[in-house]
């Protein structure tokens, strides 16, 4: 019985500091800002069918078919954002991912267009190189390699089947994470949620459907489920919600394995999502690159408490790893809605809480179980003794106070970079009535990088 009551104690502390290690926040002090406008748009290839020439004209919430620009206003909620669609052009925005490079410049990605399938058909899909002028506060596109599927590797009909160039667009794909390698690029997607292979020119050499345990991981979105004709026979099943693929997307410092981390839990059955350590919990999951396979080996990854999502995934070293986790929140708490359930165009719905980056370790010894969160800082409250901010913030700190943060990597031992994506027009966090600009900042996160 005292050995029995010694375990209990002893279990409970173990438990404790678990969690106090995962709750311990590190300081991060901003070190520059560099901010690319909301209303960037460029123009489609010059081979580009015409359909492509102009973007967002399905953005209306009945999807119908809207050919003059600039006619439908962009919201967040109930509040207007100031940008108004269709484009003329593509929108540069959306940038889901980072990968930081030994030249100095930084390969980004925009994701699927304007937020889901069906109206994202005339968005196209494009990864971008950039370099960043930190004195300046300015982002400088290097290259922008627009995505193509020539060989027809997708396992389905894509929007531009029929055309000439075979261009992707977010009606066929959503790329939400990226990892360069020499022949090309790993992107990560969420529709399928499937493993994408690029090479340098933007032409798609591989798609890669998901499995767990030997088990498909399936999207709603997916294109190869189909709706049954007979409404007594079940649904297709699937065990993903919406948006709940692959938002991270890490390489290991060998380049053997790729590891994919979901946005959303799998559902194990039509009530209730994987859990870890008491927590709705995320996969992560490896893939071989030399096989194209998936290895059998996942980890779990729990959120904390209040958060909803992760925004990006980049590895550290061989086991350790920056992960971004969010909640649902936009704006500031002192600019909230009195009422979240009745929210008004002068307020902010539910404002921002859960803004971080945590770092974890994910080791041989707990494969299959919770990664080990060692810690995180708050992206709320950056702190900015020497004013480098250019937007944003108070007196003496600086916030990122958007909806979906999606961008981390480490830039060398005590820095890593961090940016936004803008949803445009539809994402207003840093003001009630402007759409968000994407921001990226240089943080030094020295303690956080170190610990263990």
């Amino acid at each position: 019985m005292t050995r029995h009551l010694f375990s209990t104690a002893a279990l409970a502390l173990l438990m404790a500091t678990a969690a106090g290690a995962s709750d311990k926040e590190f300081p991060a002090t901003l070190k520059a800002h560099a901010i690319l406008p909301a209303n960037t748009i460029i123009a489609a290839p010059a081979d580009a069918a015409t359909y492509l020439k102009t973007s967002g004209k399905f953005t209306t919430a009945d999807r119908k078919r809207t050919e003059a620009l600039g006619t439908v206003m962009g919201k967040d909620g109930v509040r207007e954002t100031g940008l108004s669609l269709p484009f003329n052009g593509q929108p540069m925005q959306g940038f889901s991912g980072i990968k930081a490079m030994e030249d100095g410049s930084f390969w980004t990605l925009s994701d699927n267009g304007f937020g889901n399938k069906m109206n994202s058909t005339d968005a196209m899909l494009m990864l971008h190189n950039v370099r960043f002028d930190w004195d300046k506060g300015t982002m400088e596109p290097v290259k922008t390699v627009f995505l193509s599927d020539p060989d027809k590797k997708a396992p389905f009909p894509i929007v531009m089947e029929g055309a000439e160039k075979r261009y992707l667009t977010g009606g066929d794909f959503d790329v939400e994470s990226i990892q360069p390698v020499a022949d090309g690029f790993w992107v990560g997607e969420e529709f399928g949620p499937y493993i994408l292979k690029f090479d340098l020119d933007g032409k798609l050499t591989d798609v890669i459907a998901t499995e767990v345990d030997g088990k498909p991981v399936t999207s709603p979105d997916n294109a190869t489920l189909a709706v049954q004709a007979d409404p007594t026979k079940k649904m297709p099943a699937f065990n993903l919600k919406r948006s709940g693929g692959y938002e991270g997307l890490a390489l290991s410092k060998d380049g053997t394995k790729l590891y994919g981390l979901l946005e959303g839990p799998i559902w194990v059955d039509s009530e209730s999502v994987e859990q870890a350590d008491g927590r709705p919990a995320l996969r992560i999951i490896e893939l071989d690159v030399a096989s194209r396979a998936w290895t059998g080996r996942s980890w779990l990854y729990p959120l904390a408490e209040g958060g909803e999502a992760i925004g990006d995934f980049n590895m550290l070293d061989e086991t350790t790893a920056l992960v971004i986790e969010r909640d649902n929140g936009v704006g500031t708490a002192d600019k909230a809605c009195a009422d979240a359930k009745d929210p008004k165009p002068g307020c902010f719905a539910t404002a921002s809480k859960v803004k971080r980056i945590y770092k974890i370790a994910m080791t041989d010894e707990n494969a299959g179980k919770a990664v080990r969160k060692i810690g995180y800082i708050d992206l709320l409250k950056i702190a900015d003794p020497d004013n480098r901010k250019r937007q944003g913030g108070g007196e003496g700190f600086y916030d990122m106070p958007f909806l979906t943060i999606e961008n981390v990597d480490r830039i060398d031992e005590t820095h890593i970079i961090v940016g936004n994506d803008n949803n445009l027009p539809f994402s207003a966090g840093r003001a009630l009535d402007k759409a968000d600009d994407n921001e990226f900042v240089l943080i030094e996160a020295g303690d956080l990088l170190k610990a263990e």
